[in-house]
């Protein structure tokens, strides 16, 4: 006697490739016109794709169309079906030693000790190409939405309001110091009092450490002398390390110097940390060496907070 088995049921690719396309654009007329394909029949092969699926995959709202929770499981799993499609197609086509490409974005202000940390086991490995790209977190989000990067390295989260297909990944956070190399000892006094009229190197305004120094500052009512404002956290190292005043970096952009003892001078402000994060268009990585990469990274922002919670307010040379 011969059992009934069912029917092997195989997914239809080109119409979640279809739908992948109105999910990046949010307008099935635009879509359509991305395709050269009618309207009715991108319509049609959606309907095709929830009634196969048993689920809506959108909601209009407005002239946009959103996805539905169904429909961001269901994009999640397209992403990682079309990534492994384009490492599939790559390692055909690849000549020579076989090398995964891994593309990073990098928030312009970032600093270059964080993503170097990042990247070097990925370089350990000889079988990995990295490419760091820097730019705008606007501009690297959209570079993730065209599929021109794999994550992006940032110190702000991204409004998840705003951009509800992105997720931030917690990496981790550092204490945040007041430290240079100027001579004699800091001035006594309680925090922040003490700043009053003291030569200071901040980052600019758009910084959330900024934002927060700035905070406890006007709450008691201090004015130090701002000396700088700079996005480039290497330029801010080498304030820190002129001698002229003190820079507000958090540990890792002087993890070195910190280690050395090449600060003479060295407050930790209390309460204030810098976060940073990996942003992607999944819940999950969906790579192995970016996770392997990811885990790596968070064991080394502890390691460094450690040594950071462990540095007191030296005396000076």
């Amino acid at each position: 006697m011969t059992e009934n088995k069912p029917a092997l049921e195989w997914l239809n690719y080109h119409h979640l490739r279809h739908f992948w396309v109105i999910a990046r654009r949010r307008s099935l007329t635009q879509a359509a016109r991305d395709l050269n394909i009618s309207p009715s029949t991108l319509s049609q092969q959606l309907g095709e794709l929830e009634a196969w699926l048993e689920q809506p995959l959108f909601e209009r709202r407005g002239r946009e169309l959103h996805l539905t929770e169904g429909g961001r499981i269901a994009l999640e799993h397209a992403e990682t079906i079309f990534q492994t499609g384009r490492e599939l197609l790559d390692r055909f086509r690849r000549s020579g030693p076989e090398r995964h490409v891994l593309r990073i974005g990098a928030v312009g202000p970032l600093s270059k000790n964080l993503q170097f940390e990042f990247i070097l086991p990925l370089l350990k490995s000889g079988d990995t190409r990295v490419n760091v790209v820097a730019g705008s977190l606007h501009d690297l989000v959209r570079q993730l939405h065209e599929h021109k990067l794999d994550l992006v390295l940032s110190n702000i989260p991204l409004r998840t309001d705003q951009e509800q297909n992105v997720f931030n990944h917690p990496l981790g956070e550092m204490p945040v110091f007041l430290a240079g190399r100027v001579a004699g000892k800091l001035p006594s006094g309680r925090f922040p009092r003490w700043l009053q009229g003291v030569p200071v190197f901040l980052p600019s305004r758009q910084s959330h450490v900024r934002s927060d120094f700035d905070l406890l500052l006007a709450e008691a009512g201090v004015e130090p002398d701002i000396r700088a404002e700079v996005d480039d956290m290497a330029l801010l190292r080498l304030l820190a390390l002129s001698g002229e005043g003190l820079a507000l970096v958090s540990a890792i952009v002087v993890e070195r110097e910190l280690q050395t003892r090449q600060l003479r001078s060295v407050f930790r402000v209390p309460g204030l940390v810098e976060r940073f994060y990996a942003i992607t268009i999944r819940r999950r990585f969906g790579n192995a060496r970016i996770e392997a990469a990811v885990a790596h990274f968070r064991q080394t922002l502890k390691t460094i907070a450690a040594l950071g919670g462990k540095v007191s307010r030296p005396k000076a040379r």
